[in-house]
């Protein structure tokens, strides 16, 4: 079996397959038979293999890997204990090399450093089709998938797992466009306060505020075109089973874009980046270089706070009329404050996501004396991240630097504004112009912010 065809089984066999076994119409033993008959015995040899065709049989490889294991491990008496006893049936190729040391030999053929498993980078950034975000008429952002049939592939073939790759993606893709503006403010010498550091944190104020307004946008979507809380929970995240017992599964924690974000707007919480470097295997070779040079800097609060003489201790011991002296003198302030809040609105947005989708209905499971799920437990993320923890993220973000600036600056009520984001950052008119408006609604300088999925 060629790579193509590989690509339609898993667009079309793989999801009926699993449907079947999790409708108990079916014996996970067949999915193993149809793996050994007509799939994998196929496959070619990796060294004849260009980079981008070894990244597309990872994508499609890892969502096979990922139906094995949960059907192994949800059907055998201890399976969870050892999770690689799973891919013991599997060979691939007429050299029979066990599936996982071929899809390890894939990882390294791509020249990415891609982790020996299913991954953020190939279900997501790889799978989905290449998103670009507009701005003006102009593409400031663009992440490629690594496909040209416009097709996302799924676990079972249901049109929320595809909504939510896309989600996902199309949420990564702002992200690096709020990166790639703010990231050359991290040079040496580089003024944050002058009118281009301004233009540049006022369309990443916007940028952010699309962001938010995606989650807000699928956390509204009836269930028949997003995800019930049930699928998600029993079905989609089921799927990132261990292959090992102590790897790293899938997880949107693993976003290269969002820890970029919280490492150069700072993050007030302690061994944070202990927390990002022990996710380092599961990303790719140039998103751990990025991320280590920004944990090792200052922040861009704590640049901006040196270049106008004061600091955030500072901030929190001065009195009304001196903030507001220093927010006069220096009325940059004012788009760094609005940046750092609409950061915390976004973390904002993505808890109640959270909550909506996994903790609120486990919570109600538990209560019901229901339990949880024995095999990806739906108590915490897939990584290990808690409800109190993710609590814990949002309100140190919205404990940022600036957050002294609160109490003189004039507010607004937000017109869509979830429970976890409620504090007052809005800031309204003032004699230096008020993008606020133009935020809310994903503007910049009146420019629409366009994300569009466009392969």
């Amino acid at each position: 079996m060629v790579p193509e065809q590989l690509g339609e089984w898993v667009l079309t066999e793989l999801p009926r397959l699993n449907q079947a076994i999790l409708r108990e119409n079916a014996p996970p033993a067949l999915l193993l038979d149809e793996l050994r008959e007509h799939v994998l015995s196929g496959l070619p040899d990796v060294a004849q293999l260009t980079p981008v065709q070894a990244q597309q049989l990872v994508v499609l490889t890892g969502f096979v890997g990922a139906s094995v294991a949960r059907h192994y491990q949800e059907h055998t008496p201890g399976g969870k204990e050892h999770p690689e006893f799973a891919f013991g049936p599997l060979t691939v190729g007429g050299a029979q090399i066990p599936f996982r040391a071929y899809f390890a030999a894939l990882a390294v053929h791509t020249g990415t450093g891609h982790y020996t498993r299913d991954s953020y980078a190939s279900l997501v950034r790889w799978n989905v089709g290449t998103v670009r975000v507009g701005l003006g008429g102009e593409t400031v952002a663009e992440i490629p998938g690594v496909f040209d049939d416009g097709r996302i592939r799924s676990y079972t073939g249901s049109g929320g797992e595809e909504s939510f790759f896309l989600l996902v993606k199309q949420g990564e893709a702002v992200e690096l466009a709020v990166n790639e503006l703010l990231g050359p403010l991290t040079r040496d010498r580089a003024s944050l306060i002058c009118a281009d550091a301004r233009h540049r944190v006022r369309t990443a104020t916007a940028l952010l505020a699309r962001l938010r307004q995606l989650f807000l946008d699928f956390a509204a979507l009836p269930p028949d075109q997003a995800m019930p809380p049930e699928h998600f929970m029993d079905v989609f995240r089921q799927f990132a089973a261990h292959w090992t017992v102590d790897d790293i599964p899938p997880s949107g924690a693993l976003d290269p874009e969002a820890l970029k974000r919280d490492f150069l707007l700072g993050l007030a919480v302690d061994h944070y980046d202990h927390l990002a470097r022990r996710l380092f295997p599961a990303m790719l070779d140039h998103e751990r270089a990025v991320l280590s040079e920004l944990m090792d800097g200052p922040t861009l609060p704590q640049r901006l706070l040196d270049e106008i003489g004061s600091s955030e201790q500072e901030l929190r011991l001065s009195d009304d009329g001196d903030l507001r002296r220093l927010v006069a003198h220096h009325p940059a302030l004012l788009d760094w404050y609005r940046l750092l809040a609409m950061h915390a609105r976004v973390s904002g947005a993505h808890l109640m996501l959270s909550k909506k989708f996994l903790f609120k209905p486990q919570r109600m499971r538990d209560e019901a004396g229901l339990g949880d799920r024995e095999i990806v437990s739906n108590r915490a993320g897939t990584t290990g991240m808690t409800e109190t923890f993710l609590d814990r993220l949002t309100r140190a973000r919205q404990n940022h630097s600036l957050a002294a600036l609160r109490l003189v600056l004039p507010s607004e009520a937000p017109k869509q504004t979830t429970k976890e984001e409620e504090e007052p950052t809005q800031t309204g008119d003032n004699a230096d112009g008020d993008p606020a408006a133009e935020v809310r609604s994903g503007r910049g300088a009146a420019t629409p912010v366009v994300v569009e999925l466009t392969g």
